[in-house]
């Protein structure tokens, strides 16, 4: 029989959650279908995900900071299309492709109009933590010297590289040892900083400007001054923008909020377009040819996947929708917009502790509220479980009210959420009177949000109680 990819799909939709369960991550499955999420999703288009019976969900979390451009965008679709069409080459691998080379250069032109043109030289792979993984290479191949040094609470990625300079227990547990040489200081801490570099020996110090677990970012010149440190012991400064580059932060990349010049940046997740996993790695062409330094190490760091003609494709259309729609602007706007109505919930409810916001990267941190019954239903869900709270936020904002949003860090009282940069008031104003019905109902005690909770946990130990020993 012929492969007929709309048949399949048609015929058997809603299998989704029983194929992942027997043939994918059975743990995975567990947990959404705990918490309510495990909708089957039909449609989507733009800041919207339909399910089966054709009710709107609006997508507050874009596939972690993918869809910056929105869901099936039709430019995006058209350049893929487009390229198929052309039936050309693809991955020859002993030649230079045409595509890879005008998506590097529409980078560097992009960077250059940012005030950055010291970033001229592109590396092209296939992800956030492959980006990132190349740029720790390039910084030790450039330096000759051994060590990283990373953030606290930091996320660059899990393969063993970027885990390793990632600066968060919860993804350590049970991989271990890290790669050596690999060290983590406080975010804010100068002091702390200087004396990892003082010693000479370190090639890099990569940071997240605006960090994904949390939303966290200084509201000082900490980065300036760190970057100022990097340049007096010789180290390079490294910018992870896979999740704050092309737009998310209301300014093509983060580095320009504090008018830094990174070494090197790396990128991901909205240059896919939405379709094809693509990564890139800019930086100087000093530091490029430390790497590829000899003609027998020409191709001595490349990768199969990494500037094969769809990928790139994709990424010349994310780039063409950010331009031609306006849409840092947007996001700009639309975070300052976000920012004041979730200020304004603060001042009606005293369990949401801080609202912090980048453009349209946000995150909304709870805290013990002072009322009576309420503070009852808040100890007895951390007595249960530590980090169950922001679920019996997370949860009723997807089964009741339809938004899609996320737990924004290991026990933490955080969600955080990250729209498409085409939203605009309406769907803010959507998620914020949400927000504010589901804190409402916090206030009941005992009442279904606390219940929630109690259930949640019971239902996870239960899970795990089950679970057979040999497949702990």
């Amino acid at each position: 029989m012929p492969l007929d990819i709309k048949d399949l799909v048609t015929s058997r939709l809603g299998e989704n959650y029983e194929l992942h369960d027997r043939h994918l991550n059975r743990t995975l499955v567990k947990v959404q279908r705990t918490i309510g999420f495990d909708i089957v999703y039909a449609r989507a288009e733009g800041a919207y995900l339909y399910d089966m019976d054709g009710k709107d969900y609006l997508d507050f979390l874009s596939g972690f900071g993918v869809y910056n451009i929105g869901r099936n965008h039709p430019v995006a679709k058209k350049a893929i299309r487009d390229i198929l069409d052309l039936d050309l080459p693809n991955m020859v691998q002993l030649d230079s492709a045409l595509m890879s080379g005008l998506l590097a250069e529409r980078l560097v032109q992009r960077l250059a109009q940012q005030g950055a043109p010291h970033l001229d030289s592109v590396f092209l792979c296939n992800s956030g933590t492959e980006s990132v993984e190349g740029a720790l290479k390039f910084a030790k191949a450039a330096t000759g010297r051994p060590r990283i040094v990373s953030l606290k609470n930091s996320y660059h990625g899990l393969s063993y590289g970027a885990l390793s300079v990632t600066g968060n227990a919860a993804f350590h547990e049970g991989f271990g040892p890290f790669v050596p040489g690999c060290e983590t200081v406080a975010l804010g801490d100068l002091a702390e900083l200087e004396a990892q570099l003082k010693r000479g020996d370190v090639a890099a110090f990569i940071v997240e400007l605006v960090q994904g677990k949390g939303v966290k970012f200084p509201k000082d010149d900490y980065f300036i001054q760190a970057q100022a440190l990097c340049r007096k012991y010789g180290t390079l400064f490294i910018c992870d923008e896979v999740q704050t580059g092309l737009g998310r932060t209301g300014k093509w990349f983060a580095f320009e909020h504090w008018g830094l010049e990174p070494d090197i940046i790396t990128l991901a997740k909205t240059l896919s377009g939405g379709y094809v996993p693509a990564g890139a790695i800019v930086t100087r062409r000093a530091i490029y040819q430390k790497t590829f330094s000899r003609l027998d190490r020409c191709i001595v760091h490349s990768t199969t996947f990494g500037r094969n003609n769809l990928a790139c494709a994709a990424g010349l259309a994310a780039l063409t929708v950010l331009e031609d729609e306006g849409l840092i602007d947007n996001a700009a706007r639309m975070g300052t917009y976000l920012e004041t109505r979730l200020l304004g919930l603060q001042k009606r409810h005293d369990i949401i502790k801080e609202v912090r916001v980048k453009g349209l990267m946000a995150a909304v941190e709870f805290s013990e509220p002072r009322g009576l019954m309420p503070k009852m239903g808040w100890k007895l869900v951390h007595s249960l479980d530590a980090s169950m709270f922001p679920q019996l936020i997370v949860t009723p904002l997807l089964t009741k009210y339809r938004i899609l949003t996320q737990v924004a860090a290991n026990n933490a009282d955080i969600v955080k959420i990250l729209p498409p940069l085409i939203v605009g008031e309406k769907e803010i104003d959507r998620f914020v009177d949400a927000l504010d019905a589901v804190i409402q109902d916090l206030g009941k005690f005992p009442g279904p949000v606390w219940e929630m909770g109690q259930n949640f946990v019971k239902a996870m130990r239960s899970a795990d109680e089950r679970e057979p020993a040999a497949a702990r």
